[in-house]
């Protein structure tokens, strides 16, 4: 499956349901609003899902029992999808509360519809946005510049850039752990950045990758409304459409 940055979805789902039906009206749901999905009927797929692919939204069935409050408990102790969106399926008050206690964001109680499927994910989905730009890379080639001390030691330029750090090509050899000021220039709005950054990897390819030690509060909400406007424009046109305040 292509990355979900690169083709017409915009994120990723996990259900862990043995109900076909519900199963459909969820993907069907998921798919509208650029989301694609993989399904797990068995508990053990799903934790090794969650525990080595990045979700934004988790949607687990409590007819499943005991597995279902476990698979909650395990996805907010991953440290990929913590965060993630949680979606319960909800027989009764009982599981409700479980679900809840065990970290679930939204209940879907049963018998499920259509539209209480639909009305549920439009009033998550902005959670669902920015949990995507979280870990949102977008790719971009700019010049970048190093500096240590006051001395250039790095030229290159950017790979991608995110809301917690970055990756470069360059021709400099640096050396994991290394820390680094680095300045470059995102386009369309033009945003000046200067960042205290840690290498935390290197290849034999010149690539680099960089986390951000420190930017100032103006700069890191600028850069995440940046990072949001692009995320935003890689959106189908039809989920635009359909969270557009409607004319009065």
């Amino acid at each position: 499956m292509a990355d979900a940055s690169t083709s017409k979805f915009i994120g990723k789902a996990l259900i862990v349901s043995e109900d076909a039906v519900i199963t459909r009206q969820l993907v069907a749901a998921l798919e509208e609003l650029a989301l694609s999905v993989e399904v797990c009927i068995k508990i053990g797929d799903a934790l090794e899902h969650v525990n080595h692919s990045k979700f934004e939204v988790g949607v687990v069935d409590f007819s499943l029992g005991s597995n279902a409050k476990r698979f909650l408990e395990q996805m907010r102790a991953s440290a990929s999808n913590r965060t993630a969106v949680a979606f319960a399926i909800t027989g009764n008050s009982l599981e409700t509360a479980s679900a809840l206690k065990a970290g679930s964001s939204f209940v879907l109680e049963r018998p499920l519809t259509a539209e209480s499927i639909r009305n549920t994910l439009n009033a998550a989905y902005g959670m669902i946005v920015r949990e995507r730009r979280r870990y949102f890379r977008y790719p971009i080639s700019v010049p970048a510049a190093g500096s240590r001390k006051g001395k250039s030691e790095l030229f290159g330029r950017t790979i991608n850039v995110s809301e917690r750090g970055m990756a470069l090509s360059t021709s400099t050899p640096v050396m994991p752990g290394s820390e680094l000021k680095i300045q470059f220039t995102l386009p369309s709005p033009r945003l000046d950045v200067t960042a205290d950054c840690k290498v935390c990897w290197h290849n034999e390819e010149g690539h680099v990758g960089l986390s951000f030690l420190f930017l100032p509060s103006n700069l890191s909400s600028e850069l995440q409304a940046w990072l949001a406007q692009k995320l935003e424009e890689q959106l189908p046109e039809v989920v635009v459409q359909r969270f557009q305040p409607s004319p009065r």
